[in-house]
Parts: structure tokens; C-alpha cells; sequence
């Protein structure tokens, strides 16, 4: 189950990345198939409802993986993998078989109590035992992933999920004649080919034989609820900036939920992929302060150096480049101004590198608690920084009043990890980010001389130039910081 001889970091993260960027355009593929097949109406809101349910069970999946890795991988070290791995099947699948018939069971009560009309009601109540099933089978699925990580394996998780991605969009288009609760049937299926394809390599090995289960359930099913805490809450955060965001007039939200997934996209395919991929290494070899800034700044300078390009073309010709995509609603100064969304979004995206890449320490160095308090509070705070951001700017208002939420609660976590980190990580993020940002907005300044998708290219040329040619020292360092990580 080891990665195969010269198998690297950069490998790895490259695998993983890719996948997340099949698992996420699959998605907005679905997203933009919805739109064009059924419209905008109150049976795609119960859709999209009981849909609200599927994807917090998505992100404690996401979380699970940074949670139980660590843990997984020291019991790889002790032997005891398989009696781990048993113990926390035993608790999923035992959570999952309960919550999933009480949602079939209630589905009726429950369609009801979550939506404001009744076709609405019928949807979601038809589509919530499907979600909730492949809600659980994601987590399952990221359980193992997990294990063939902490044997070192990537390739087949990353594979896995940009199938079952694939595959649940294909089934969409193909049973979509059966109205839209077939997205739910879809993401089902994506749930059961997923845990399969990692069943495979991890039964034929033997991995679930051996050992004795130590310990119950519940410690494990704490952990999970521990771990999902602040990303839940960092994706709360998301949705009441979007209530904000609706005072605005009509049609504001809809424009900061795309420019939030554009932006969501260009971290899960660079930071997310670095920090899943380093947990299991970084536990192995111990880590103290000076290693985890480290790790945080040259992890960061990777990302941000691929976001800040993104950034500057999307600042330029963003709007020409999403009007095709998602059609007649989004053109002229409508598009424009979801372009410019995503370059307003660059503080958050910063912010939200650091965070990835600094959450899953708190499970490397066992300093995880407290990360209940930390998420009730940010989601606390966010309110009124939102109102104020929509009153001071609009929609560019709310987008830095994101980035100052999640900020807050990026603060936070570095001083679990430790209490002298907090001021030399923000200093080394500071001057990273004022350093890149200057090459990006000199790049990209040239272009707005000539404009359109013409400046963009001739701007994102000029960047990748300079960076060529001035090679700066942090970015090599952070190059071969991750190839050293395996």
C-alpha cells in the first residue's frame, strides 16, 4: 500500500488537487445542468433544501479527514490500524443506519418544517432520506481515505473521487426525465461507487483483520463532532452573508454565491490538496513551533502564488468568462461585477489558505480542544461585521468582512496550536501576501492597459515571467519544502 519508489509530496498534492478540481467542476456542472433542465422554482427549492443537508455532512466528511488521519496514522505506527479503522466503521455505520431511517421515517414533518410551500415540502421530503444516506456514505468514504493514507496511498482516494464525481453527473443528465429529486438518487449512487472503489485495495491487503477494538464509539463520534465545528461554522458564516448580501436587492446573492464558489475552487485545488496530503507525514516525523509556521508559510506560498494569478484574471475579464457559462442572466454589468466579486474575495482566499493549511495542526500536535467555543464564537461575531461591511462598501463589503470573520477565527486556532505563533505566522503571511500581490498587481496592471481576455493573458504572462526570472527565495524554499515532505 506504499506510494511507489520517487513518489513525492508534489505527486501527491498534484493527484489530490486534481481530483478536487473533477469532484468540484462535476458539481458546478450539476449546479448549471439544474439550471438549464429545471429552472428557478419552488420544486428546485426543495431541492436545494434538503441538498443543505447533504453538503453539511459533506464538509464533516472533509473535516473527518484531518481529524482521523493523525490518529490513524500513529495506530499505523502501533499496528493497531485495523482495530482502529473496525472502531470507527462500527460508529459510523451504526450512526448512519439510525439517522438515515429517522430521516425516512420524519421525511414528511421534516420536508415540511424546512421549506415555506408545499411543492417545496413534497421535493425535499422525497430527496432528504437520499441526501442523508449519501451524506453518511461520504463519511464512510473519507474514514477510508484516510486509512490508505496513512499508508502513504493517494492515488487511489484521488481517483475514487473524481469517478464517483464523474459518475453522479452522468447518471443526473441521464435520469433528469425523472424529475429533480434524480440529483439525489445521483449523489447517492456517487456515495456507493465511492466506498466501494476504496474498499477494494484496503480489503485485499487485509487492513480491517487483527487486533482488538479498544474503546466505544462515543470518544470517536466526539471527535467528529469536535473536528467538524469551525468548518461548519465557516460555511454558516458563508450563508448569513448571503441573507446580507440579499438586502442588497435582487439578485446580489445569487452573484456572491458564484463568486464564492469560484473562489471556493481555486483553495480546495492548492491548499486543501497540500494540507491532506501532509498530515500523515508531519505526525510521523513530529512537529514543533518552528515547523508549523514553517509548514503554514511555505505551504501558503504555493497557493497563493496560483491565487493571485486566478485573482488578476479574473479581476480583468471575469465577467466574459463566466457569462458563457452560466448564461443569459449573467451578462453586461451583471457579470462584471461577479469578476470583480472574486478579486474582492482575495483577502478571503488568503485567509482561508492559512486556514487549512493551519487546521489540521490542531490534530498533528493534539491540541484540538476548545474548537467548539472558537466556532460559536466566530459565527457569533460574523453577523454584525457583515452589516457593517454591507453598509460601508456593498458587496465588496461583505466579501472583506468574510475574510475579517474568518480571520478572526484563524486567530483563534494558531493560538491553540501555540501561544507564540500567532504574531510570527501573521507577520510571515503579511509580508508573503504584500509580496505576492505586488508582482500579481504589477502583472496584471500592464494588462488593464490593453483590457479584456487580451490584458488577462498578456498579465498572467508577464506574472509567470517574473516569477521565472526573479525566483524568489520563498518560493523555492517552499518548493522544495514540499517535496521533501514524503
Amino acid at each position: 500500500m506504499k506510494p511507489t519508489a520517487g513518489m513525492s509530496a508534489v505527486r501527491s498534492g498534484m493527484l489530490t488537487g486534481l481530483s478536487s478540481l473533477a469532484v468540484a467542476g462535476a458539481a458546478a456542472g450539476a449546479g448549471i445542468l439544474l439550471a438549464h433542465l429545471f429552472g428557478r422554482n419552488e420544486r428546485t427549492d426543495g431541492l436545494l433544501v434538503a441538498y443543505g443537508v447533504y453538503l453539511v455532512l459533506s464538509i464533516a466528511a472533509q473535516s473527518f479527514r484531518t481529524v482521523v488521519l493523525p490518529v490513524l496514522t500513529r495506530a499505523e505506527a502501533d499496528g493497531t490500524l485495523a482495530a482502529e479503522v473496525r472502531a470507527y466503521l462500527f460508529a459510523l455505520v451504526g450512526t448512519g443506519v439510525v439517522a438515515v431511517t429517522a430521516v425516512t421515517l420524519l421525511a414528511d414533518p421534516l420536508g415540511r418544517a424546512l421549506t415555506a410551500h408545499r411543492p417545496a415540502g413534497a421535493v425535499a421530503a422525497e430527496a432528504l432520506p437520499w441526501f442523508a444516506a449519501a451524506g453518511f456514505l461520504q463519511l464512510v468514504a473519507a474514514l477510508l481515505a484516510s486509512t490508505l493514507a496513512a499508508r502513504d496511498s493517494y492515488g487511489v482516494a484521488a481517483l475514487a473521487y473524481a469517478l464517483g464525481a464523474a459518475v453522479a453527473l452522468l447518471l443526473f443528465a441521464a435520469l433528469h426525465r425523472h424529475g429533480v429529486v434524480s440529483l439525489a438518487w445521483a449523489v447517492t449512487a456517487n456515495g456507493v461507487l465511492l466506498v466501494a472503489v476504496l474498499l477494494g485495495p484496503l480489503a485485499r491487503t487485509g487492513t480491517f483483520r487483527g487486533g482488538r477494538r479498544s474503546g466505544g464509539s462515543l470518544p470517536r463520534l466526539g471527535r467528529l463532532a469536535s473536528g467538524a465545528a469551525v468548518p461548519i461554522a465557516l460555511q454558516a458564516m458563508f450563508v448569513v452573508a448571503l441573507r446580507v448580501a440579499g438586502g442588497l436587492g435582487v439578485g446580489k446573492a445569487t452573484s456572491l454565491n458564484y463568486a464564492y464558489l469560484f473562489a471556493g475552487v481555486l483553495v480546495v485545488a492548492t491548499a486543501s490538496s497540500v494540507a491532506l496530503i501532509s498530515s500523515a507525514p508531519l505526525t510521523r516525523r513530529g512537529l514543533d513551533l518552528e515547523g508549523a509556521v514553517a509548514h503554514i508559510v511555505h505551504c501558503s506560498w504555493l497557493s497563493l502564488a496560483v491565487i493571485a494569478a486566478a485573482a488578476g484574471v479574473f479581476a480583468l475579464c471575469g465577467g466574459r468568462l463566466v457569462a458563457p457559462v452560466l448564461g443569459g442572466a449573467y451578462k453586461g454589468e451583471v457579470a462584471s461585477e461577479l469578476g470583480r466579486l472574486v478579486a474582492y474575495l482575495a483577502p478571503w482566499m488568503v485567509v482561508i489558505v492559512a486556514y487549512t493549511l493551519t487546521f489540521p495542526l490542531l490534530f498533528v500536535l493534539e491540541r484540538s480542544r476548545g474548537l467548539v467555543a472558537i466556532a460559536a464564537a466566530g459565527l457569533a461575531t460574523t453577523v454584525p461585521i457583515l452589516f457593517a461591511g454591507r453598509a460601508l462598501a456593498g458587496l465588496p463589503g461583505i466579501a472583506l468582512a468574510l475574510a475579517l470573520s474568518a480571520g478572526l477565527v484563524l486567530a483563534a486556532l494558531l493560538v491553540a496550536v501555540s501561544d507564540g505563533i500567532l504574531r510570527r505566522t501573521a507577520v510571515e503571511l503579511a509580508g508573503l501576501t504584500l509580496r505576492v500581490g505586488a508582482l500579481a498587481a504589477g502583472s496584471f496592471g500592464l494588462g488593464l492597459v490593453v483590457g479584456g481576455i487580451g490584458g488577462a493573458l498578456l498579465g498572467l504572462a508577464v506574472y509567470a515571467a517574473l516569477l521565472a526570472v526573479l525566483r524568489p527565495q520563498g518560493l523555492r524554499e517552499a518548493w522544495v519544502y514540499v517535496r521533501a515532505l514524503h
